[in-house]
């Protein structure tokens, strides 16, 4: 692993702490326009695996209608519950503000594998297991990749089989990639990207 004198822990820390303070009005403003454009929480949370395979709370702006009275959980492809401003974080990421929170809790790097629910640690076999051994972060190449994913998932007549069979494995290489080859530049490389993708509108959902 080869990253300088301060090491990619500082570079989290400090990296949340410039995230937070440069985003919090426009957070303030989100927080806001979910809270009262929909009935429900500002915070959307979710148990995601985390460093070691321990679970952790992902935070996220919610974006979906809650249903029923039931919290929006992950499907792939559904985007019936998303609601009109909801719609909007998403294409544009910012619903995944508050997820530096996480990167200062501990739980998440700004970079590495986008951490996964529970549903499919199966997958996290042989030599796949590895990954569990990297802090996830916020972004990874796997995201840019595929950034539209959730489009690719409308139009799959089975969108949770596409995610499993297609999707998740491809992702799941590239994190294993990284896993093994973790630096600095490389970190750099995929947060300028990252950037670029937003520029262009939307680095994915996951």
């Amino acid at each position: 692993m080869i990253y300088p004198g301060f090491g990619k822990r500082g570079f989290d820390l400090a990296g949340s702490v410039l995230g937070l303070l440069g985003f919090l009005p426009l957070m303030g403003l989100v927080a806001v326009l979910v809270k009262f454009s929909s009935p429900g929480p500002v915070f959307f949370r979710q148990e995601r695996m985390g460093r070691g395979g321990r679970g952790f709370r992902l935070f996220k702006f919610r974006t979906m209608s809650l249903g029923n009275g039931s919290p929006p959980g992950f499907t792939p492809g559904d985007a019936s519950r998303v609601t009109r401003i909801g719609k909007v974080l998403r294409e544009t990421k910012m619903d995944e503000l508050p997820q530096f929170l996480n990167v200062l809790a501990g739980d998440l790097s700004l970079v590495g594998p986008r951490p996964e629910v529970s549903d499919y640690r199966s997958f996290y076999r042989g030599e796949f297991g590895k990954i569990l051994e990297v802090r996830p972060g916020i972004t990874d190449s796997a995201s840019i990749k595929y950034r539209h994913e959730e489009k690719i998932l409308a139009l799959s007549a089975d969108p949770e089989r596409t995610y499993r069979q297609s999707i998740l494995p491809e992702k799941l290489r590239l994190n294993l990639e990284y896993a093994g080859n973790i630096s600095f530049g490389k970190d750099l490389k995929i947060l300028g990207a990252t950037f670029l993708c937003l520029l262009k509108g939307g680095k994915g959902q996951a």
